[in-house]
């Protein structure tokens, strides 16, 4: 049964009860079936179609998420997400009519992690081919940033984890309070906080200022300080040391 097919069946109610999964759905099967019968849809397709539609809305949802969904974003979630060919022409309804904006991305990422809760693996795989969407134009906005750090955290996953997640594809965030510390993101506390000592030591402006450096560097300096402790702040509140 085609795509389509199978959208029929659950626009009419098999398993889907509403939300922007089920609303997708029957604007669909409103807009390409009509005057068409709609098969039944078997208890074993409900949970794969809905996990596609899902998976399709999210990844156009992605690419909009700068603004502007450009053509390297379209040809890499049809790399990514690979359809027979009498199914593209469906596939491609989907992610045009999902792509209108990023609402209701939440939902979306919500009803994968409930389909796949105790998977992070698959989780993680989707999370992957997100990430090739968001780059495939060359730019990393901060549009996409914050789509992609929000579905991870919908997914179950740490900030810790995103962050290892977001460096395989980006490389190392210059915020990322770890990298400026440069300590792991494992690392333990009592590490956090000794390379944190060691770093105001070197870096204090009055360290400097005793070495007779010029003023030039001891205004740079003092940045550095204050990234450093903004840096450790960040980590306190995450790991949970200051109340």
């Amino acid at each position: 049964m085609s795509i389509l097919g199978k959208l029929g069946g659950a626009a009419a109610g098999f398993m889907l009860g509403g939300g922007p999964i089920g609303a997708l759905i029957g604007a669909l099967a409103g807009h390409f079936l009509i005057d068409r019968e709609m098969p039944t849809l078997a208890p074993d397709e409900a949970p794969g179609v809905v996990f596609t539609i899902a998976m399709i809305a999210l990844a156009a949802k992605m690419a909009k998420a700068d603004g502007t969904v450009t053509d390297d974003e379209v040809d890499t979630f049809h790399r990514l997400f690979r359809v027979p060919p009498h199914e593209q022409a469906s596939v491609d309804r989907i992610f045009r009519l999902a792509q209108g904006d990023t609402a209701g991305y939440e939902a979306y990422a919500g009803q994968i992690a409930k389909m796949l809760a105790g998977n992070p693996a698959l989780l993680e795989d989707i999370l992957d081919g997100l990430f090739e969407i968001a780059k495939a134009d060359g730019v990393f906005h901060p549009g996409e940033a914050q789509f992609l750090e929000r579905v991870a955290e919908i997914f179950g996953f740490t900030i810790n984890e995103y962050r290892r997640i977001r460096a395989a594809h980006i490389g190392p965030d210059k915020g990322d309070p770890y990298v400026i510390l440069g300590v792991a993101h494992d690392a333990n506390d009592n590490e956090v906080r000794s390379t944190y000592r060691l770093l105001v030591r070197e870096n204090h402006p009055d360290k400097l200022i005793a070495r007779g450096v010029p003023e030039e560097f001891i205004r740079l300096a003092t940045d550095k300080l204050a990234a450093i402790n903004a840096a450790y702040d960040k980590i306190e509140k995450e790991r949970g040391w200051k109340k």
